[in-house]
C-alpha cells in the first residue's frame, strides 16, 4: 500500500523540491529566484519539464547504445523500490519484510551499479571519470552509512523498520491523543519528541550526524557532488544525456534526498508520531500520531512523517548552497579516516549500552 503511495508523492514532490531548490539558493545568495513564469515563478519547473519531454533523445554513436538507454532508468528503479518497506503509519507499515534494512540497503545499492553504467556506456572520457569516481565514493560512503543504521537497529532490538517506528510511540497504554495532548492523571509516558531515538538515546546525536553526512554522499549531493562535478567534468556521468533520460537521472538524485530523509526521520527522529508531549490536560484519542489505524490517524502520521522529511531535505539543500565542493582525496578522507572510525566506535558503545541496560 504504501508502495502505491510514494509514486504520485515522489512525482509531486520532485516539481516543488526543484523548485524550492531554486528560491533557497536565491535566499541564501542573495539572489533572484524562479520570478517570471507563473505567479512567483511556480510555472518555470513545469516549463523545464514540458521542455525536457520535448527534447531530442540524443545516443552517441559510439556509446554501449543498450546500456546507455537502460541505465537511468535502473538507476531510478533501485532506488524507487527502497520506498517499499518504509512505513506511513501503523496501518501502513509497507512489505511486510522483517528484515526490512537490509533488503532496502541492499536493493538501493543497486543504484551504485547503474548509475557506473551510465558513465561507462557513454564512451565519453568525461563520463568515464565520473563513473569512477561515483564509484569510489558511493560504495566508500555506503559503509559509515549501514554502520549507522545498524547502531539504530541494535538499540531497537529489530530490523523491521515498522517495528522501530512503533517503539518511538507515546505511551504504554496504547492511546493516542490529538496533537500530542494527553488527559490530566495519565501516568504514562510523556511521548513526543521525549520517546524519539536520537532523545532516548542521547549516543544517536552524533550517529545522525554520521548519517546525514554520508547521506548527502550517497545522493551526489554537494560538497560530495564529485560524479557530476560540473566545473570539472562538464557533467560527469551525465554528459551525454539530454531530454527525458537526463531528467530520469536528476529524478532519481531528488528522490535519493526523499528516501534518505524519511529513513532518517524514522530511525532517529520518530517516525510518523507528533513531536508534541503529552503535557495537556484534554484527552481527544483515536486521533492523532497515527497509531490506531483509522484514516484521521493514518492522515497524522503521513503529515508528520513526510514534514520531517521534507525539512531534512531542506537542509540538504542549504548546505549544497553553503560549502564548496571538496577533492577526491578530500572526500575520501572524511569517509575513511573520520566517519567509519567514528561509527564503528559509536556502534561499538551502543552494544555496551545496550548490554549495561539489559
Amino acid at each position: 500500500m504504501s508502495f502505491l503511495f510514494y509514486l504520485p508523492v515522489l512525482l509531486a514532490y520532485v516539481v516543488f523540491a526543484i523548485y524550492a531548490e531554486r528560491k533557497v539558493s536565491a535566499f541564501i545568495q542573495d539572489r533572484l529566484g524562479p520570478m517570471e513564469t507563473g505567479p512567483y515563478g511556480l510555472l518555470q519547473t513545469v516549463a523545464d519539464l514540458l521542455k525536457l519531454i520535448q527534447k531530442e533523445d540524443i545516443v552517441p554513436s559510439a556509446a554501449q547504445r543498450l546500456i546507455f538507454l537502460v541505465a537511468p532508468l535502473l538507476a531510478f528503479t533501485a532506488v524507487f523500490a527502497g520506498f517499499s518497506v518504509l512505513p506511513i503509519g501503523q496501518s501502513w507499515q509497507g512489505a511486510a519484510i522483517h528484515s526490512g534494512v537490509f533488503f532496502m540497503l541492499a536493493i538501493v545499492s543497486l543504484d551504485v551499479m547503474a548509475l557506473v553504467m551510465t558513465g561507462w556506456s557513454s564512451n565519453n572520457k568525461y563520463s568515464t571519470l565520473g563513473a569512477f569516481r561515483t564509484a569510489a565514493q558511493l560504495l566508500s560512503y555506503e559503509v559509515p552509512l549501514g554502520l549507522t543504521i545498524l547502531t539504530v537497529c541494535l538499540l531497537a532490538g529489530t530490523l523491521d523498520l515498522h517495528a522501530i517506528s512503533i517503539q518511538q510511540g507515546v505511551n504504554e497504554n496504547g492511546n493516542s491523543y490529538l496533537l500530542g495532548i494527553k488527559p490530566l492523571g495519565d501516568t504514562s509516558a510523556w511521548g513526543g519528541f521525549f520517546t524519539w531515538n536520537v532523545f532516548r538515546y542521547p549516543i544517536l546525536v552524533p550517529v545522525w550526524l554520521i548519517f546525514f553526512i554520508a547521506s548527502l554522499a550517497e545522493s551526489n549531493r554537494a560538497p560530495f557532488d564529485l560524479p557530476e562535478a560540473e566545473s570539472e567534468l562538464v557533467a560527469g556521468i551525465q554528459t551525454e544525456y539530454s531530454g527525458f533520460r537526463w531528467a530520469t537521472i536528476m529524478l532519481t538524485e531528488y528522490a535519493m534526498m526523499l528516501l534518505v530523509s524519511i529513513i532518517g526521520a524514522i530511525l532517529f527522529f520518530g517516525s510518523w508520531y507528533s513531536p508534541l508531549p503529552n503535557l495537556g490536560v484534554i484527552r481527544l484519542a483515536d486521533w492523532t500520531n497515527g497509531i490506531n489505524g483509522n484514516w484521521t490517524s493514518t492522515a497524522w502520521g503521513i503529515f508528520w512523517l513526510m514534514g520531517k522529511a521534507i525539512f531534512f531535505v531542506i537542509i540538504q539543500m542549504w548546505v549544497r548552497w553553503t560549502f564548496p565542493r571538496l577533492r577526491i582525496d578530500q572526500l575520501m578522507k572524511v569517509c575513511w579516516t573520520y566517519l567509519v572510525p567514528f561509527a564503528l566506535l559509536f556502534l561499538l558503545l551502543a552494544a555496551v549500552w545496550k548490554i549495561l541496560l539489559v
